[in-house]
């Protein structure tokens, strides 16, 4: 039997290994980031006890999980924060409309899963079983409008 040595791999230092591990920044919304969002677009703002107080039950989320959350839609400039000195806590505000955050997710679905083909979304929609004939009508009737 021969021999094989083996390959000697240097250790990768702490900052190597972080960035390979780091999850990559998506200026796309979580599923708990758009949780907040909703509260958010249906209050207008809200302090993140509020947020907390709106949001369901279940799944649960803590007050420190809002907080870093919000601060986390801050910096993907989803929100911004004024100090409201009569509760002394910040007050979160969209910055962001739902209709503008639907159509980058939009794009972003039909870039990442349909190769920039809205005809492809648009085929695996229709392709979908539990399409019933009200929603198809509503669909024929808006692709007539945009002839």
């Amino acid at each position: 039997m021969a021999f094989s040595p083996v390959k000697f791999i240097a250790p990768e230092n702490a900052q190597e290994k972080e960035k390979r591990l780091a999850r990559s920044k998506s200026a796309t919304l979580t599923e708990a980031e758009l949780r907040i969002m909703n509260v958010l677009w249906d209050r207008g703002s809200a302090t993140v006890h509020e947020v907390l107080e709106a949001l369901p039950a279940r799944p649960a989320l803590a007050y420190n999980s809002i907080l870093t959350i919000v601060r986390i839609l801050e910096k993907k400039g989803y929100v911004k924060h004024v100090k409201d000195e009569d509760k002394r806590a910040h007050v979160f505000m969209p910055q962001v409309n739902r209709k503008d955050a639907t159509r980058f997710e939009v794009r972003h679905l039909v870039s990442r899963f349909f190769g920039n083909s809205r005809e492809q979304l648009v085929l695996n929609v229709l392709e979908e079983t539990s399409i019933d004939a009200e929603e198809l009508d509503r669909l024929r009737q808006l692709l007539e409008r945009s002839k």
